[in-house]
């Protein structure tokens, strides 16, 4: 009977992983009604903090992927996995809106930084040669798959019980899933005695080694990177992917629907419903990538959800449960399939070596972009005593977002796998 590749173990590793920080991530969308309840914080005070989160967890992946050539994947994925249960811990005792500002904002922030921005990419290329657009659409799709799939859990434990007995449930995901790293997490191929799956001789590529500061290797790619137009194009499109998915519809999605009637646990269901075909629209979304035109996929990505979320308002107004979840199934397979497009397109301008980094700073501008949607939101929501126009806007700079992608000169992206535009 054949092994199975251990980049497949790892792969699977890194699934859960990224699940469990997502999970953590995004609940915030499930406690913002329980706080506001339970300590009398105003919606845009919990909204702040959430939106540093989002903030925060977004800048730092850059960095997170320079501290992986520095400390080792595994070292790394355990160190985060730590901080985020240190913010767990620490929830159950906050009593002011400085201390949620602190936990949620800053340490949960920066503990999920490693698991929703670089960590797919690198795994993506660290071990895998064949099956690698497949490998990084799995793990893509699991960010928004773990932020999304056990809310309704969730909601359901905070209507029955409170939210610190979710707060208990997430906890006990996080031990276990820091359990599973330490015993089972490798740092390469090459520590386990193989080469990336698909791979049929070792290359230079797969033994080079970081001595550099973290600070300045994530520096000095970016002061290389914003030299190239198509960076800018593509983090000005992904701060809009960030406006539109996580820091609006994560964050402030089960807040819109209770406003015209619907339960938590429904608004719940649907973010769920949204995860489970996100799963399946990201996993294809890896698919296509590897065989068609990547700026035509990110160009109709972009347009057909600007179209979802235009269409949104005039669901919830007809109070109908179809077309909320006509809606959900929809929005969900296009929640973050433009992830696997971005990432194909930077490494194939910016190289191998630097395209973690370089995608870490566009994803930078993605959390950017949920971080002005989940702030901007609750003060919209406190001038207008609604979302609708939040939710409008951010459907129009979706269809900004599908002309900045397909402007991108297809040329500048025909260079061999291991060679860096950069260097040319």
């Amino acid at each position: 009977m054949k092994r199975i590749h251990y980049s497949w173990v790892i792969l699977f590793i890194a699934f859960f992983s990224i699940i469990t920080a997502g999970i953590i991530r995004s609940s915030s969308g499930v406690f913002i009604v329980p706080f506001e309840t339970d300590f009398g914080w105003e919606r845009s005070t919990i909204s702040f903090a959430f939106a540093i989160s989002l903030l925060l967890y977004g800048i730092s992946g850059p960095f997170m992927a320079a501290l992986i050539e520095t400390m080792g994947l595994k070292k790394m994925m355990m160190f985060a996995m730590a901080t985020l249960l240190v913010g767990i811990l620490l929830t159950f005792f906050m009593v002011e809106p400085w201390q949620l500002i602190l936990i949620w904002g800053i340490i949960i922030g920066l503990g999920s930084g490693l698991f929703l921005t670089v960590l797919s990419p690198y795994i993506a290329n660290q071990w895998f040669e064949k099956r690698r657009g497949l490998a990084l659409g799995i793990l893509t799709a699991s960010t928004a798959t773990g932020q999304l799939i056990l809310l309704p859990l969730l909601a359901i434990i905070v209507e029955t019980h409170s939210w610190k007995w979710a707060m208990g449930l997430i906890l006990i995901l996080s031990l276990i899933m820091l359990a599973i790293i330490l015993l089972f997490m490798k740092n390469s191929p090459r520590e386990v005695g193989l080469l990336p799956y698909g791979q049929e001789e070792a290359s230079a590529i797969n033994k080079v080694e970081h001595k550099k500061n973290p600070v300045t290797i994530a520096f000095q790619t970016l002061f290389e990177a914003i030299k190239v137009k198509e960076f800018w194009l593509l983090a000005g499109s992904f701060f809009i992917c960030g406006l539109s998915t996580s820091g609006l519809i994560g964050t402030h999605f089960i807040s819109y629907c209770i406003g015209f009637g619907f339960t938590a646990v429904t608004a719940a269901s649907m973010l769920s419903l949204m995860g489970v075909f996100d799963l399946i629209g990201t996993t294809l979304s890896g698919w296509l990538s590897d065989r068609f035109d990547n700026r035509w996929l990110l160009f109709w990505y972009y347009g057909l959800r600007g179209a979802s979320l235009l269409f949104l308002p005039f669901a919830f107004s007809d109070g109908s449960y179809i077309f909320l979840i006509i809606f959900s199934v929809f929005y969900g397979l296009d929640w973050i399939a433009t992830v696997p497009p971005t990432v194909n397109i930077s490494r194939q301008i910016f190289g191998m070596e630097k395209s973690v980094v370089v995608y870490g700073w566009i994803f930078a501008a993605h959390q950017l972009g949920s971080a002005v949607a989940a702030g901007g939101a609750g003060i919209v929501y406190k001038m207008f005593n609604s979302y609708s126009w939040a939710f409008a806007l951010a459907g129009m700079f979706c269809l900004l977002a599908s002309l900045f992608v397909i402007v991108i000169k297809k040329q500048r992206f025909e260079v061999k796998e291991n060679e860096s535009y950069l260097a040319k």
